[in-house]
């Protein structure tokens, strides 16, 4: 009997020899299954959607091959993000890309322990999603789009193509949290300027006709536009409302300016978009959101679209032509 019980021991040893090592190179070679979660429209993603995806294969991850990369959009209908963001935790995903604050707090409600980057979001710490820039001590991390001079600059940036300009209008979406803060920065630089400010708030896509039919109604001389998820997926619509009412516009991404706003200022989010891939490979090579400082933006860009310009006659200095990062004509 012993000897029987040694001997099966002795066969299941052998037995291993095979098994365990087809069973290890099957795990290692399970893709990783990487969640976006954006509150816009696919289409309208299109090009950081790429520089992603050239970010991710330039540190190794092949979609096909060793990653999946599970999109989520909500198209424009940020209700929706919360069963998004819970569908990619039923998927089991390694980490969660979110595009915005709401995504990131429909994200951060579905799992308090899903690794999560933020990319290209807006302030984060006075919302609660991490508790510092440097050490975020939460499930999430990732890059801000806010730095405290960038309200100054894209009103010094106005003041410059309408020296006399005195109301200025502000477009902002009131559900996002983290839109109160630079709101804030709005205003404090409006002051210092000498201009008066008139908030336009909105809360849904559908609210952007009455916003700009009041900024017309109070008298703005130009609107300047504030980061946010669902205004980038309507940038389009955002830049043909502005330009029918000849309202100059400058917005936080050169994307704006491409679609149709007179200026814009703010980070290249194209390189933000490739350098979201390095939080997932650190993320997925074992790095802690906690630990992994929240990066905040170096490079900006002055986009000038003087298409638009000229549509509402307005003369851009030639100072600011030279200093533009790309003239659209």
């Amino acid at each position: 009997m012993r000897d029987a019980a040694a001997g099966l021991l002795g066969w299941l040893s052998f037995l291993s020899i095979f098994v365990l090592p087809h069973h290890a190179v099957a795990q290692v070679n399970k893709p990783h299954q990487i969640g976006f979660l954006t509150p816009a429209s696919a289409a309208s993603m299109a090009d950081r959607l790429a520089r992603l995806r050239k970010g991710l294969r330039d540190l190794g991850y092949v979609e096909g091959q060793n990653t999946t990369l599970e999109i989520r959009s909500a198209e424009g209908e940020q209700q929706r993000l919360g069963a998004l963001a819970d569908e990619l935790i039923r998927l089991k995903v390694d980490v969660i890309l979110t595009h915005g604050a709401a995504a990131t707090l429909a994200a951060k409600k579905a799992s308090t322990t899903t690794r999560i980057v933020c990319f290209a979001c807006g302030e984060l710490v006075s919302t609660g999603l991490v508790s510092s820039l440097a050490r975020p001590g939460t499930n999430i991390t990732g890059q801000t789009l806010v730095t405290p001079e960038v309200s100054g600059k894209r009103i010094e940036l106005l003041k410059q193509v309408f020296p006399s300009i005195t109301r200025l209008a502000v477009l902002w979406n009131s559900t996002n949290p983290v839109s109160k803060p630079e709101l804030k920065e709005t205003e404090i630089a409006a002051r210092v300027a000498g201009l008066e400010l008139i908030s336009a708030s909105v809360q849904t896509a559908s609210d952007f006709e009455a916003a700009f039919a009041s900024m017309k109604t109070e008298g703005a001389q130009a609107v300047i536009i504030l980061s946010d998820a669902m205004f980038f997926g309507n940038r389009d619509r955002i830049a043909g409302l502005a330009t029918e009412i000849h309202l100059p516009a400058i917005s936080y991404t050169g994307e704006f300016a491409r679609s149709g706003t007179i200026m814009s200022y703010g980070p290249d989010v194209l390189i933000l978009a490739q350098r979201a891939a390095t939080y997932v490979d650190k993320i997925l090579k074992g790095a802690k959101p906690a630990d992994l400082p929240v990066e905040q933006p170096t490079k900006f860009e002055l986009v000038i679209n003087l298409k638009t310009a000229n549509t509402l006659g307005v003369a851009v200095p030639n100072v600011l032509l030279i200093a533009a990062d790309e003239v659209i004509e």
